[in-house]
């Protein structure tokens, strides 16, 4: 009964079986190989783009500094949501990265609205000089609490942007899982809604450890690179990266692995939502769950084994009927039988 992560989970066959083939002979070093240009023309393909700039890193941390690093400037600020990754979760690598531009937190929680986002840039830039300047914006699909923004959604921060004539970053950790939901194209979801570049998500949907940065204006690309190398993010064997990627992309792998942790989170709700005193505090619209329940209940499944993460609350409180909220995350790999096990627990 594994739900803390979905970076939890094993590697897919199809992505391991990628790597053995690619594991023969010898390959040209550093993303020279005939493997990373592969992958790179079918990402062109899958997102319409034939013009993007691609780049495989390892991390979701690397893929969303470096991008930021090549959209804005040293003395701007990033626009983002309270909740988002690059705030919370990164430990001040995007302004690491960039050499020191600020993040400034758009009003909302794990999603920013337009109207917000527009208040935000104009508040921003008012002290000339001696103030932070108006830099990217950053969004999360799908966010740290599972939920998706819509077409209309992204479109109209992406019209604000425009209207500023500032970049528009995509952090696509739970891409696959965001694209399941709205049933669209990558393109429909990107560049047609005013997104200027996306970190692409694979590590949390099935592969070891590969994230691909795609740049839908070229214009970056060489700049990306130097802060690549730089950054110590370009991999000597750099094929394993570009199996890893073509593992995950054959087959639409990555739609398959999306659609399947989402409907393992759905088939989770439901049970949920059948049990008594159990409260979901989000409406689950991918592969992650918040829900609330007492410390008792808790307690019975962590002694039955179940991992999971206790969002605020302590386990060892002396209260058995304060209420904890639970974050489940279900990946591709997890059964039927251990979310109908998990529920049973949770029944008693």
């Amino acid at each position: 009964m594994f739900f803390a992560s979905d970076n939890t989970g094993p590697a897919h066959p199809e992505v391991m079986a990628a790597l053995g083939r690619a594991n023969e002979g010898f390959a040209t070093p550093y993303g020279g190989d005939t493997l990373t240009a592969a992958v790179q023309a079918r990402l062109r393909e899958v997102f319409e783009a034939p013009r993007a700039a691609v780049y495989l890193v390892a991390t979701g941390t690397a893929a969303n500094a470096l991008a930021l690093s090549v959209l804005g400037q040293p003395w701007q600020t990033v626009f983002c949501a309270p909740h988002a990754h690059i705030q919370e979760d990164e430990c001040n690598a995007p302004e690491f990265y960039s050499g020191g531009a600020k993040l400034t937190l758009v009003e909302g929680e794990d999603r920013i609205g337009a109207e917000a986002l527009s208040r935000a840039i104009a508040a921003e830039q008012t002290r000339g000089v001696h103030g932070p300047q108006r830099g990217p914006v950053s969004i999360t699909q799908a966010t740290e609490r599972g939920t998706v923004y819509s077409l209309a959604e992204i479109e109209a921060i992406g019209a604000v942007t425009q209207a500023h004539g500032l970049p528009l970053h995509m952090d696509g950790a739970r891409f696959a899982n965001a694209l399941a939901t709205l049933g669209c194209s990558p393109a429909e979801m990107t560049w047609k809604r005013g997104v200027d570049a996306l970190s692409f998500g694979a590590t949390k949907n099935g592969c070891l450890g590969v994230e691909a940065v795609i740049l839908f204006d070229p214009a970056h690309a060489w700049e990306f690179e130097l802060r690549r190398k730089r950054g110590a993010h370009l991999f000597s064997k750099h094929r394993y990266l570009a199996a890893q990627m073509m593992g995950y992309l054959d087959g639409d792998l990555w739609r398959r692995s999306g659609a399947r942790a989402n409907a393992n989170c759905a088939r989770l709700a439901e049970g949920l939502r059948d049990i008594s005193g159990v409260g979901i505090a989000f409406e689950p619209q991918a592969n992650i769950i918040f829900c609330t329940f007492a410390r008792a209940l808790h307690r019975r499944l962590h002694e039955a084994g179940a991992q999971y993460n206790i969002w605020d609350g302590d386990l060892d409180g002396d209260d058995p009927d304060a209420p904890l909220t639970a974050r489940l995350v279900c990946d591709w790999s997890i059964s039927h039988a251990e979310i109908d096990r998990f529920l049973d627990v949770l029944r008693g």
